[in-house]
């Protein structure tokens, strides 16, 4: 039974311009071992709402609770010193316990992919590097990618380079994982070999919060969906009951989009 809450949102506001709220008010939880996936149209606030978990973006109003700590430290004046250092050690801390996977792999093509996974292990959190490099293989031939460890990003698939990309979150040991739209750039032959990692890692008890719009990778995955719509929760339910009975007309509209989509011929 999953009931021990890792992660806690009230009230989070975000605005890039302090007029218009990109996210409005947005409240949420999460438990350990729960898989959350967050979907709606585009423009909605999705990887807004990931890269504020993070705290890759300051917010405007509410808390954000990690392990019943709040880790927001909003108003912060440019001119405070000592606030400022308070908040490069919370974001520091934040960032140790929250991975997070882009679309966009963010590999540096200079290194090698052991190299790439085993860096900030060994560098930001100073761990053994022989325990590391060990680790790192591991992880890499679980997800089907040893054989690659000496070779640089240019020389593998988008799909490869995900998968890469997944294991260095992981050798990070984080409490929760974010994934954002980590299928969108590539090929749709490769997307499976990359939602495979995910399945496997849900059924090991990852506590991850996944923005995607894979509708039937969402079905298989999710405790829970979240429907975003203009920076709002317009519906949070269980996976059968929401693409099955969705509550609201706007999570209808989205589902019968999308449908008419899938089906067309480009």
């Amino acid at each position: 039974m999953k009931s021990e809450k890792i992660l806690e949102v009230r009230h989070l506001v975000k605005s890039f311009d302090g007029k218009t709220n990109v996210l409005d008010d947005i409240s949420f939880s999460i438990a350990k071992g729960e898989v959350v996936v967050v979907i709606g149209p585009s423009g909605c606030g999705k990887s807004t709402f990931l890269r504020c978990l993070n705290k890759l973006e300051p917010i405007q109003a509410g808390e954000i609770l990690l392990d019943g700590v709040l880790i927001t430290r909003e108003g912060i004046k440019e001119g405070s010193n000592s606030k400022k250092k308070d908040n490069e050690k919370v974001n520091y801390e934040v960032r140790q316990k929250v991975g997070m996977v882009f679309q966009s792999y963010e590999l540096f093509p200079n290194m090698t992919i052991i190299e790439n996974v085993t860096l900030a292990p060994v560098i930001v959190q100073k761990r053994d590097k022989e325990e590391v490099i060990k680790e790192a293989e591991k992880l890499l031939k679980r997800v089907g990618l040893l054989e690659k460890r000496d070779v640089y990003p240019r020389q593998l698939s988008g799909g490869q380079k995900q998968r890469v990309a997944i294991v260095r979150s992981l050798m990070m040991q984080p409490e929760i994982l974010l994934l954002d739209e980590i299928t969108a750039a590539l090929d749709p032959e490769m997307v499976r070999e990359v939602l495979q990692v995910v399945l496997e890692l849900a059924k090991e008890g990852m506590t991850m919060i996944v923005v995607t719009h894979e509708m039937e990778f969402a079905k298989a995955v999710a405790d829970r969906i979240l429907f975003l719509d203009k920076g709002k929760i317009i519906e949070e339910s269980k996976p059968q009951e929401f693409f099955t009975q969705p509550k609201t007309e706007r999570a209808r509209q989205f589902l019968n989009t999308f449908h008419y989509e899938e089906g067309t011929n480009i």
